[in-house]
Formats: C-alpha cells, sequence, structure tokens
C-alpha cells in the first residue's frame, strides 16, 4: 500500500511519450523515481486535431493525479513526439503517421499546464537520451543510440545530452545508403538502411520466402534459431546491411558505445552475436565500440521525456 504521508509533496514532472498509435507517460520523480504511469491510445484515426486534443487531455489528467497524489502540480513537462520537430520553437513540423503539421504543442501543453516549463523532443531521441544516461550506456561521455524497428533511427549523445543537430533531424541512420539501388525507401531515396535491415522490411523479406503473408521479423528470428536456411539467409542479409550502416555511423562520431533498442534488438544474441562479429569484420582504423542491447525497454522514451524536462527546469532557473 502506498504511504501516502511519505509521497506527499513529492516534487515531480510529466513525461508523455507519444507514438503512432498510442502514448505512454508518467509522472517523475527528480531522483528519476517512476511515481506513475499511464497509457492511452492516440485517436489518429479521428483525426491530427483529435490527436492534439488527446494529448492535451491526458497530460491535464496527470497534472490533476500529481496535485492530488504528491501533494502540488508538477514542475515541467516533457513530450516526446515523432516526425519533424523544431525544438527550439516547440513546434512539431511535420508527422506522417500522426497527421499532422505545423502543431505549436510547446505553447498549447504550456498554456493547458498553467504556465509550467515544456520541453519537446523527437521520440527516438528521448529514448536515446534515457538509454544514455540512466541505461545502457550510463557513464559513457559519447554514445550512439539507434533504435531497430518498423524504422530505424538514431540518437548522438555526447557528455550525456543528445545533439538534435543544426536543423533538428541528427541521427538519421536509416537514411544513410548502404545498398545503391536497392529498395525504395520511404524517404525517396533507394537502398537506405531502413528499407533493407528495420523489422519491417525483414517481416517483408521472411514473408515472401517462408511463403506466409503473415510472418514477421520475430517469426523471422524464431525460424533462425531453429536452423531453417531460409531464414537464416534472410537474416544474413540484414545482419550485413545494419553492419554496413553503423560503421559508417562509428567511423563519422567515434562513440564509446553502440547501443541499438527497437523491436529487432528483442531476438537478442540471435541479432547481436553476428552483429557483433560484422561490425568488427568491417573495422579498420575504428576503434570497436562496445555494442549492448538497450536496457530500459519500453519506459526508455517516458524516462528521456522526463529527463528533458528536468534539464529544461534547470536551464530556466539558471537564465
Amino acid at each position: 500500500m502506498v504511504d501516502r504521508a511519505r509521497l506527499f509533496h513529492v516534487k515531480h514532472v510529466i513525461a508523455l511519450d507519444v507514438g503512432g498509435t498510442g502514448m505512454k507517460a508518467a509522472l517523475i520523480g527528480a531522483d528519476t523515481t517512476l511515481l506513475h504511469e499511464a497509457r492511452r491510445p492516440t485517436e489518429r484515426e479521428r483525426g491530427p486535431e483529435a490527436v492534439v486534443d488527446a494529448i492535451l487531455d491526458f497530460a491535464a489528467e496527470l497534472r490533476e493525479i500529481g496535485e492530488r497524489r504528491f501533494g502540488g502540480p508538477p514542475v515541467a513537462a516533457g513530450v516526446g513526439v515523432p516526425g519533424v520537430l523544431d525544438e527550439d520553437r516547440g513546434v512539431a513540423v511535420f508527422a506522417a503517421n500522426l497527421g499532422w503539421s505545423d502543431v505549436p504543442l510547446r505553447a498549447l501543453l504550456t498554456e493547458r499546464l498553467g504556465g509550467i516549463p515544456v520541453a519537446l523532443g523527437h521520440d527516438v531521441r528521448m529514448g536515446g537520451l534515457a538509454e544514455g544516461r540512466i541505461g545502457a550506456g550510463e557513464g559513457a561521455r559519447r554514445f550512439l543510440f539507434v533504435s531497430v524497428g518498423t524504422g530505424i533511427a538514431g540518437a548522438i549523445g555526447i557528455d550525456g545530452r543528445i545533439d538534435p543537430g543544426a536543423h533538428g533531424s541528427s541521427g538519421e541512420i536509416g537514411h544513410i545508403v548502404v545498398r545503391p539501388g536497392g529498395p525504395a525507401c520511404g524517404c525517396g531515396q533507394s537502398g537506405c538502411l531502413e528499407a533493407l535491415a528495420s523489422a519491417a522490411a525483414v517481416g517483408r523479406a521472411w514473408a515472401g520466402a517462408s511463403g506466409d503473408p503473415a510472418a514477421d521479423a520475430a517469426d523471422c528470428a524464431k525460424a533462425v534459431r531453429s536452423g531453417d536456411p531460409r531464414a537464416v539467409a534472410v537474416w544474413g542479409e540484414m545482419v550485413s546491411a545494419l553492419a554496413d550502416g553503423l560503421v559508417t555511423g562509428l567511423t563519422l562520431l567515434d562513440p564509446g558505445v553502440l547501443i541499438v533498442g527497437g523491436g529487432l534488438a528483442e531476438a537478442g544474441e540471435t541479432l547481436f552475436a553476428p552483429l557483433r562479429t560484422a561490425v568488427e569484420e568491417r573495422l579498420t582504423f575504428q576503434q570497436l565500440p562496445r555494442i549492448v542491447p538497450a536496457a530500459l525497454g519500453d519506459t526508455a522514451g517516458c524516462l528521456g521525456a522526463g529527463l528533458l524536462a528536468w534539464d529544461r527546469l534547470s536551464t530556466e532557473v539558471t537564465a
């Protein structure tokens, strides 16, 4: 049973991780303790305005829970969203899977939450922030976080912070061309890493090789473990492409730790054993970083949004 006397007057922030179909949220203490967790659908089937309303309503609900349970309102909020962002202005510029464009999300949330500081960040970069600071990369001065899921994206960590890039689009490692003239990618190029090594790409390849249109990447990994030569071939192509993309990233960034997360990383050593070998075989002068699985699971996005909120609050206080 919760000791309400101990929880009363707990300083906390709101953390929201907005995905394509669902939202994960938390109230997070200054020591990154998850004080409260909740989930809601984005309601994207009702259109982009409904998604924005759902985010604002969810945030307001979290504020009320914090006031009731912890003796006061949250001191800040952090929100991770997909797509293209202008983090300086706090604007969600575009997200194909949510259907919105040029949404002044920070201003809307600040107003709805009573004027508290609000930080807006990219969802993958938020996951990378948490993994690099308190997860698999804790203690590393420089790290590269790569999420290999339906798509592939990354986050560049330096001294415990994520570098968003000059235009807010750093870390798009999924759109490095690793097979010129290869499969078409949604970005308009051909042969991108995402088109060859994402979980979606593996699922498509294995569905074709196995003759099962419902097969996905997890099914392919299972078949690899059972020794199916068709699956081994599909998996091998993925590992080869992924290693080529990662080596490009390592060559440019020289991280001390490479953290791999996302749905494909759930295959464990079925992925990591051949991937470590393939990366090492491709290196010449580069230093091999530690290649490790993400440690925080699906809480990483929320934890990263919470860390971003605490960082924003610290900036406001010292400004």
